[in-house]
Formats: structure tokens, C-alpha cells, sequence
């Protein structure tokens, strides 16, 4: 059962949750299962990508991109599907958006040569570089073309380590941006070691990619974006203690009032977050998070639903109280919210399960 965090609405939960193990760590041919993403196409089929490592638990070394498809609405599942192998090599950081025009869904995927490690692209010492790659499917996720290298458009020359999302990108729903797609992204500057977040974006639906602007202040990375009215879009980024956010008008090109949000406590960790409901005269404004709510260990897993454009969350509910880390969410056809996210007994990268979760209205 899903706990409550707090009285309000003790009833909105009553209906059952359906959670099961998409990924186990030790199974199929890999030592480890980490950093899911999740996307529901326009016919409504569920797609959850997730790294595939290799050999141990190590964000370096061999790791694949693989991917699993459902029909049914998560019901049951195919087998896994390796999108990316570049043999020794790290591919990773999934971030997945789908073109509601075209019904492309385009993959945004970071690249290193298996024999470095993060210290070492920091400090200009590694065999290569963070290299940035995008890749789509026009059927439903059946199959993938070739990877293509977009660095020189997206990494400045001195940005040194690159991540992709983890997890979901947006296409902007409304306003003068309307059909955009951003993915967000984070770097870290050279000599000064500062780490920023920022967006990628395309208005050509996915044929060229576009470098946006980086969060007003360093010392965030990880992050999702979600589309607010008014023609404004917010990044939720990861940070020591509590989540930052930051606001921008343009579509992504700048960013501004950066800062905590004193509601959302966090583990330094990824999260989640999700326009689930646009407001007018029939529906609320609903806008989902999901992060391990615990300032200080990876723990908790929880939703929180914002009726307020992300000011206040007025419903928690605890989706796994033990170890958790990273999620990604989704609208299901059903009306359901999909969570995909990481969670053990003893650590949090023992699986990685698919809930399907009812909305409280």
C-alpha cells in the first residue's frame, strides 16, 4: 500500500497500485541496473530505458542502453532491447521526448570512452572527452536509427563533463514556443570546477539541436523541466539539501529567480517532475514530483501533487520508504501516472520497478 505523509486527502490513494520489477541488477547479463527513463508514445506505448552495466554498479566502464516495451499499459512487457552498445564504452544518461506532431520520439544520450572516469574528464586528464549523441524512433520504439554525434553544437569548448536529463524531456504545449522540444541538461565549467544546469533545445522537431541557456547559479546539476502558463517553463534541479528551481520566459534561452524550494528536501539526488493536467474550466492544475524526500540519505520515495503552478505540494504520498534514488514519471492513456524509479531492501540500485499510481482528484 502507499503511505501517507500528511492527512490531506487520506482517501485519494484507495485504489490499488500495480509495481513490478522491470530491471533486476545481476540478471540478464549485467552486474547492475540504474537511471531509468520513461516516455508513453501517441498510441500509448510505454517505453522505459535504463543504463545496462555491465560489470559493477560503476557509472564508468561498459555500460549499454536498453530499453523495454509495453502495450497494455504496463501490464506486461517485452523483453529488452539494447538501443546503444559501443563495445568497453559508457553509454548513458537516457533522456527521452516524444514529438506529439511528428510521433517521433527522439533519445538524448551522453557518451565516454569506458576508461575514464569522471575526475578525470573534470580535470582534462582523460583519454576523451563527455560526447552528447541523439537518436529517434518513427515506429512506436520497434527500432532506432544510428546514433548522431551533436557535441559541437551543444558543449561549449570549455565545459568538461556533460550529462543528458537523466530521465524525461518536454515539447512545449502552448504559447509562442508551442512545439519545442527541450531537454534538460547539466556541465561543469573548466578551472572553476562549477556545476550548472541547462537546456537543449529544437525547434525543427529534432532535425538540428540548439544550445539554451544555463541555470543563473552554479552548484545544481541533474534536472527536469516542466511547462508552467503563461509561457513560461521551470527547470527542478538537483542540490545539496533542498531542490532549486529557476524560471524562464523565452522558451529556455535565459533563466532567472533561481532558488530552494523549502518544500521539496533532497538527498543530492535526480528527480522527477510532470505536467499531468493543464487547468481550465472542467480540470485542476496538476503537477507531479517525485524524489526520495529525505535531506540526507536516499530514502523515502515520494509524489507530491502541486495544484499552484509548483508553489505549494499539497499531497505526498510515500511510494517506497527504504532505499530509493532515481525516477521518471508519465501520463498513462488511463488517466494512471507511471513512476519508473530505482529501489532495493539493502541499496537502491538493487531494480528498477514500473507503479502504475491513480491520480487524486
Amino acid at each position: 500500500m502507499i503511505s501517507n505523509e500528511n492527512k490531506k486527502n487520506p482517501d485519494s490513494f484507495q485504489k490499488s497500485r500495480n509495481s513490478n520489477a522491470l530491471f533486476v541488477s545481476g540478471k540478464d547479463g549485467y552486474n547492475t541496473y540504474r537511471i531509468p527513463a520513461i516516455e508513453v508514445t501517441n498510441l500509448g506505448t510505454i517505453l522505459v530505458f535504463c543504463e545496462g552495466r555491465k560489470d559493477s554498479p560503476s557509472d564508468r566502464g561498459e555500460i549499454d542502453i536498453l530499453l523495454k516495451r509495453s502495450v497494455d499499459d504496463g501490464k506486461t512487457w517485452s523483453d529488452s532491447k539494447v538501443v546503444w552498445h559501443d563495445a568497453g564504452n559508457t553509454c548513458g544518461n537516457p533522456c527521452v521526448v516524444a514529438d506529439r506532431i511528428t510521433g517521433t520520439i527522439w533519445f538524448m544520450i551522453t557518451w565516454n570512452n569506458g576508461n575514464d572516469c569522471e575526475k578525470a574528464i573534470m580535470e582534462q586528464t582523460s583519454l576523451d572527452t563527455r560526447r552528447v549523441f541523439v537518436l529517434c524512433s518513427v515506429d512506436d520504439g520497434l527500432t532506432w536509427d544510428k546514433p548522431k554525434d551533436i557535441t559541437d553544437t551543444v558543449k561549449k569548448a570549455n565545459w568538461t563533463w556533460y550529462a543528458t536529463g537523466p530521465g524525461s524531456g518536454i515539447q512545449i504545449q502552448h504559447g509562442k514556443f508551442k512545439g519545442r522540444l527541450v531537454v534538460p541538461c547539466d556541465h561543469i565549467e573548466a578551472k572553476t570546477m562549477q556545476l550548472y544546469s541547462h537546456i537543449v533545445f529544437s525547434d525543427d522537431h529534432g532535425q538540428t539541436w540548439q544550445l539554451g541557456g544555463k541555470s543563473p547559479q552554479a552548484q545544481v546539476n541533474e534536472c527536469e523541466v516542466v511547462e508552467l502558463t503563461n509561457d513560461r517553463i521551470m527547470l527542478n534541479m538537483r542540490s545539496h539539501q533542498y531542490r532549486q528551481t529557476s524560471i524562464s520566459h523565452d522558451g529556455g534561452i535565459t533563466w532567472q529567480d533561481q532558488h530552494q524550494d523549502l518544500n521539496l528536501p533532497d538527498s543530492y539526488c535526480q528527480a522527477s517532475i510532470l505536467r499531468y493536467q493543464w487547468p481550465d474550466a472542467n480540470n485542476k492544475n496538476i503537477i507531479v514530483f517525485c524524489n526520495p524526500a529525505n535531506s540526507q540519505e536516499r530514502k523515502n520515495l515520494t509524489l507530491r501533487f502541486s495544484f499552484d503552478e509548483g508553489k505549494n505540494w499539497d499531497i505526498s504520498r510515500i511510494i517506497h520508504s527504504g532505499p530509493c534514488a532515481y525516477s521518471d514519471l508519465a501520463a498513462l492513456k488511463n488517466g494512471d501516472i507511471a513512476c519508473c524509479y530505482e529501489a532495493g531492501s539493502i541499496h537502491y540500485f538493487e531494480s528498477i520497478l514500473f507503479a502504475r499510481i491513480p491520480v487524486p482528484l
